[in-house]
């Protein structure tokens, strides 16, 4: 959004209106409702001249009780009407057009592709979710109703006057085109401040987010107070834009105080002029002074009043640009794959923000129930590869196929039903362990349920939790070991039961006992499916069907594991790289091992 350009109201209205869905109408009617009794309020404060009249200098009770019961009438059917109005709050219109959003927002997630999302900070998405969507909802009738009262209120107390006395009306009505030009002068600053200040909102709730999530390893880092700093450094930016935006509000709040101030004074000024000259009554002076000084604040702090106009702008704009992100096309006609073989055919892909394309003409076929395996060095492309098949993004070139039909005629839900997936970092979410498991097939019973982890040789540890399957497992899975945390995510696909599993080196980072557990989960895992391992550690894959060498993007080598050390190309150099590292710990540890010097 160009941050010089003031948004129309008109365009915010439409923005509004779309946000608020089938509440619409409900809505329309309730900002109506705040107009009329804005309108209403002001018809009984001018009530208040012929009531003054009545009063001053002889009181008249016979004349001024009807004006007196006009007015008490009036501000109860003003009232009346605002309540009526606000029902939209009351009668939980909003709250529910809230969660409808949020409800939307969270499906749009769902349909963002994986790559445009991972360019997003949580904490960015999160601020959008909730902060951005109460901005843009739970403030419009309040505002609504201040506006109208600080500028609709007015103007028909002023018309009302022009009845009694059309010079002082008339005087009266001078004030409001006196906001125009201040409401122009400041509008755009208001704009640009409030989408600064709701930037620095979203830069800070990423950074806590992160720095929360985070700080087991700043710590175990001794980055603790570095990563503190960069928090504070977030803290002090927003500090910085609220403070920029108060000094340079003080002015502009100064004149518009002051011009309300001199209207009130010209008011009194003609009306003393006036009634000197004999041709305007003394308690009309009186009663136009009430009105006079009654809105006086409300229409100096009108212009402020748009400032939150502006911030509900600002939030719109973000939900709006969550709303716009367009999901992967899907070719027609849709298909289901008959047969699990996938293959990789002149796949090109390059990273919205990469210089340089991370696959180039790629092209392998993986027989169904096969085990193929990928291997190169770190940037390669295997995972890249691996996305592609479960539709994160889409090449810019070629075709993956599962059973020879394109994914992209495959529907979504479709598709996340054909492949399982065991990550090397394994996300648990804070909800028992027969959640975490169940959500990979929500109807399977809990017998299911122990069965799949029976098989994923996670069963026995879980069965020694404190609550045993009900056991919370922490945010991120915190209160389970590496290894715990793998075997329940591969109960989770078998659970699954999909036809095709993709391990991304799930036993990397493991211990050699829970490794040994791990791999036995997998063998169970991967019988009678396509499988595609995505390895570093060669002597997990040796006995695979085919191995896939990829390096900058492109098939070097490819075969079985004999067949590629016996071609002493560039898997036979890793190979080897791999044994004398290995043969090097080993001579280290038996060099350096407290436990041998202590059988000495």
């Amino acid at each position: 959004m160009n941050e010089t350009r003031i948004t129309p109201l008109r365009e915010t209205w439409h923005r509004l209106m779309k946000i608020a869905r089938g509440r619409a109408p409900r809505l329309r009617a309730s900002l109506a409702g705040l107009a009329v009794a804005a309108a209403v309020q002001g018809l009984a404060l001018a009530c208040l001249i012929p009531l003054f009249q009545a009063r001053i200098p002889a009181p008249d009770g016979r004349a001024a009780l009807p004006w007196l019961l006009a007015m008490t009438a009036m501000m109860l059917a003003s009232t009346a009407i605002r309540w009526w109005a606000q029902g939209f709050d009351y009668r939980g219109d909003m709250v529910h057009n809230t969660h409808e959003l949020r409800t939307e927002l969270g499906e749009q997630l769902r349909r963002i592709p994986l790559e445009v999302l991972q360019d997003k900070r949580a904490g960015g998405v999160n601020a959008t979710l909730l902060g951005n969507v109460d901005e843009t909802l739970s403030y419009i009738l309040t505002i609504a109703n201040m506006m109208a009262t600080a500028l609709i209120t007015p103007v028909a107390a002023a018309l009302a006057a022009l009845y009694f006395d059309w010079r002082m009306g008339l005087i009266l009505l001078l004030a409001f085109p006196l906001l125009i030009p201040l409401y122009r002068w400041r509008r755009p600053a208001f704009g640009r401040g409030m989408r600064m200040l709701a930037d620095a909102n979203e830069r800070t709730a990423s950074d806590i987010l992160e720095y929360t999530q985070g700080l087991p390893v700043l710590r175990a880092a001794c980055c603790v107070g570095e990563q503190a700093m960069k928090l504070q450094a977030g803290f002090k930016h927003l500090e910085t834009v609220q403070t920029i935006g108060q000094k340079k509000g003080a002015k502009p709040n100064l004149a518009l105080a002051t011009v309300m101030e001199l209207a009130i004074l010209l008011v009194v000024f003609a009306g003393a002029l006036f009634v000197v000259r004999g041709t305007l009554d003394i308690a009309v002076l009186a009663a136009l002074m009430v009105i006079a000084v009654r809105f006086g604040e409300p229409l100096g702090c009108f212009v402020l009043y748009t400032k939150v106009i502006d911030s509900i702008e600002a939030a719109l704009g973000k939900i709006n640009a969550m709303l716009v992100i367009a999901p992967l096309p899907r070719q027609t006609p849709i298909q289901a794959p008959q047969a699990f073989d996938v293959a990789f055919e002149g796949v090109s892909f390059r990273y919205a923000r990469a210089g340089e394309p991370t696959l180039h003409d790629l092209c392998a076929k993986l027989p169904a129930r096969s085990l193929t395996a990928l291997v190169g060095p770190s940037g390669s492309g295997k995972t890249t590869a691996a996305r592609l098949l479960m539709r994160h993004a889409d090449p810019q070139a070629g075709r993956v196929t599962i059973g020879g039909v394109d994914v992209r005629a495959i529907p979504a839900e479709r598709l996340d039903a054909l492949i399982s997936v065991v990550f090397q970092d394994v996300y648990l979410f804070d909800d028992s362990i027969l959640a975490n498991i169940r959500m990979a097939c929500p109807e399977a019973t809990d017998e299911e349920i122990e069965a799949a982890a029976r098989a994923a040789h996670c069963h026995e540890f879980i069965a020694r939790l404190p609550e045993g399957y009900q056991t919370r497992a922490g945010d991120i899975g915190a209160r389970l070991s590496g290894g715990e945390r793998q075997r329940i995510s591969i109960a989770r696909a078998m659970l699954k039961n999909a036809p095709i599993v993709i391990l991304d080196e799930p036993t990397a980072a493991l211990d050699s006992e829970s490794e040994v557990a791990v791999q036995a989960a997998i063998d169970a895992l991967v019988r009678d499916r396509t499988v595609i391992v995505i390895a570093h550690r060669l002597s997990t894959i040796a006995a695979a069907d085919q191995i896939l060498v990829i390096d900058g993007g492109r098939i070097v080598e490819a075969g079985r594991h004999a067949e590629l050390l016996a071609r002493a190309g560039r898997y036979a150099r890793m190979w080897r790289a791999q044994q004398s590292v290995k043969a090097w710990r080993a001579g280290r540890q038996e060099e350096e091992s407290p436990w041998k010097t202590a059988i000495s």
